[in-house]
């Protein structure tokens, strides 16, 4: 707002006037929380000449990746295109009727490092607009011709589907692991939530345990690195090295809300309580700095602070001397914290030493470690919360905290903490009374101003996470909306041509391509989610399109998931619930605790579970298939169906364990 460049927004206006003045379009796409961005913005968004050269030649038009992500997405295709490559800042230069004929990344503000000025491009390509007209025209047609040709293509036959294809996957999968310090593939390093809940639940259905192990030790070591705010709690968003110790500092929401769900099946799994307080320690987090007093959830903290990037985050010893005292050398030994630092001249905490080992060294029980780690812990935050913190991206998007909702309800679930609940539930109330119109959904909020038609990742994610929490609380309205939403998306995303959704309504704002997303990479695509959710909306209502749908787009996707599984994790979770067809279970009268923590707590990858908690319930939910035939009892009772066959209701843990 604040630069010397003419901006507009990607609206009527500006496309009006590149029309109207003949001129072409710089689009600059990015986010908040981006380095690069930032650094572009300081050399050449902020230079009077090269904004000067710019607000003569060009119409600018700044965008927000994560506001549209289908503006995003159509271009950033248009730079691996050209350049074998993409990322943030995406510059691209523009034909007045949206057309790409220049594309790339951050560019220096002079020719350095082997890439031309963004000075002296702006120049070249002005000349060549005005000279040479018809061969910018031709090389944007062209452009143009190779984006749609990519967008519509159908996807590989149905074909049939069986457990071979979640086999390969898992074995490719292991191939591409890091077997020292867990993950997948080398530096930079990128948590893969995932994949991870995948390796789990093909542990499970193949009973083969070293799948399992990777994807506990993959949880170890990132818990252990310095990705995990090991204070404050929270994951940054990457290692810049293979071992998880030096992260990119920033945070975004949707990280911190995937990668608690993989800790809370952890736990589950193998009743560690260390898996349990990262999950516990990262949710804290969010509900701590990321909530929005209306209920919803912020987007992301920048990495950088007083312009450097990891400031607030790091310490050095002679400052932890100074906070903590007697107690420091014990707090210094656990978190690696060294006398000439581990990073840049401080040191980021990480942890690479027993609590064990540290006892011993100082002569105390674990327990009093643990106590003394927890206090020192408490003070460096009480001091870290004081220092100027990185920079707030506050908008609200509906996706990332349907995301957030989902992970809450998981921590519920494993924990019984109601504030858990009491959130994802707020947030739920939020959305509902500030970004759905009737069944239309809108994408973002800010300053009590909500816009941009919902796309399809807010759709499925939000559906998701309102039968997340109406399984835990199952009221009629969170499943009639879900039901409303899902024929929405049926009705005006879905392709059946290409057996996959597109990313945008078909009553979207026209762009030169509509486009389609069906990678699963640091978000689940919104054609996973939309899978996921078919397949849950079927069970409860029995609607065969649901069905039909969501076996479309497995079918379509799924030899090339077994071929790249890193790029599909999410959607062969969905394929193994298919596969195994999923176990339908109902908690009626949740009065016998221990019955429903042994249920609540259990790892089962492949089940829809609902408790319900009283009559009332129960009979508001009587018209649903999924709830038809069971009845409220004065005890707890477990009705467990498979494959359109139930059980007779049971009452014991043991009869549980038996049939499940």
């Amino acid at each position: 707002a604040h630069n010397p460049v003419d901006w507009y927004a990607w609206n009527d206006e500006a496309l009006r006037k590149a029309r109207e003045e003949n001129k072409p379009i710089f689009l600059s796409i990015g986010y908040s929380s981006c380095h690069w961005c930032h650094v572009m913005a300081h050399e050449s968004f902020e230079n009077d000449d090269v904004a000067g050269y710019m607000n003569e030649n060009f119409v600018n038009i700044k965008v927000d990746r994560e506001e549209r992500p289908d503006i995003d997405d159509i271009y950033q295709k248009a730079c691996q295109m050209a350049t074998g490559q993409g990322g943030w800042p995406l510059s691209v230069f523009l034909t007045p009727d949206q057309k790409p004929f220049y594309v790339g990344t951050y560019f220096p503000v002079l020719d350095s490092y082997g890439r031309p000025g963004f000075g002296s491009i702006c120049r070249q390509l002005s000349q060549a607009w005005k000279e040479k007209p018809a061969d910018i025209k031709k090389r944007a047609d062209e452009f143009v011709g190779a984006m749609q040709g990519k967008e519509d293509t159908a996807g590989p036959g149905p074909g049939d589907l069986d457990r071979v294809i979640l086999d390969e996957a898992a074995m490719n999968l292991l191939g591409m692991g890091d077997t020292i310090y867990g993950g997948f593939g080398s530096a930079p390093k990128f948590p893969n939530a995932a994949c991870v809940s995948f390796l789990f639940a093909y542990s499970e259905f193949s009973k083969l345990p070293r799948f399992r192990e990777f994807a506990l030790k993959t949880l170890t070591k990132m818990a252990k690195g310095g990705i995990f705010d090991q204070i404050g709690g929270g994951f940054h968003r990457y290692s810049t090295d293979a071992r998880w110790f030096a992260p990119h500092f920033e945070k975004m929401l949707y990280d911190n809300a995937l990668i608690p769900v993989n800790y809370a099946e952890a736990y589950q799994i193998t009743g560690d309580r260390f898996y349990l307080d990262v999950m516990q320690k990262t949710l804290d987090f969010v509900l701590r700095e990321m909530t929005a007093p209306e209920g919803g959830f912020y987007s992301a903290y920048d990495a950088d602070s007083e312009g450097t990037e990891g400031r607030f985050y790091v310490w050095s010893k002679s400052e932890i001397r100074q906070i903590l005292g007697d107690d420091a050398d014990l707090f210094c030994l656990f978190y690696d914290v060294t006398d000439g630092g581990t990073w840049e001249g401080n040191s980021i905490l990480c942890n690479n030493i027993n609590i064990s080992a540290v006892a011993f060294k100082f002569g105390v029980t674990e327990q009093r470690v643990g106590q003394i780690l927890a206090g020192c812990s408490k003070k460096l935050l009480d001091v870290r919360s004081r220092r100027t913190p990185p920079g707030l991206d506050g908008k609200v998007l509906v996706s990332w905290n349907a995301l957030m909702v989902t992970a809450l309800a998981r921590g519920y679930r494993v924990t019984g903490n109601a504030r858990y609940l009491d959130a994802a539930k707020a947030c739920l109330s939020f959305i509902e009374e500030n970004l759905i119109n009737g069944d239309a959904l809108l994408h973002t909020y800010k300053d009590r101003t909500a816009k941009i038609d919902g796309y399809l990742e807010d759709y499925a994610c939000l559906i998701n996470a309102l039968l997340d929490v109406f399984e835990i609380e199952p009221d009629a309205r969170y499943l009639k909306l879900s039901v409303r939403l899902g024929r929405r998306l049926a009705g005006h995303f879905w392709d059946p041509d290409s057996g996959s959704f597109l990313m945008t309504s078909d009553t979207h704002e026209a762009l030169i391509v509509r486009p389609k997303n069906r990678y699963d990479l640091s978000l689940p695509s919104g054609n996973s989610v939309a899978a996921r959710v078919m397949l849950r909306l079927y069970h409860l209502s029995q609607e065969t399109e649901f069905l039909e749908i969501c076996t479309r787009v497995i079918k379509s996707n799924a030899e090339e998931a077994a071929r790249n599984p890193f790029a599909f994790g999410y959607l062969l979770n969905v394929i193994s619930t298919y596969l195994q067809k999923p176990v339908e279970i109902t908690l009626i009268n949740p009065e016998n605790q221990e019955l429903c923590r042994s249920l609540l707590s259990r790892y089962m990858p492949n089940a829809f579970l609902v408790t319900v908690q009283n009559p009332g319930q129960l009979a508001g939910l009587s018209e649903y298939p999924f709830f038809a035939g069971k009845e409220f009892e004065p005890r707890t009772s477990v009705f467990v169906c498979r494959d359109l066959s139930c059980m007779p209701p049971m009452y014991t843990i043991d009869d549980i364990e038996k049939h499940l």
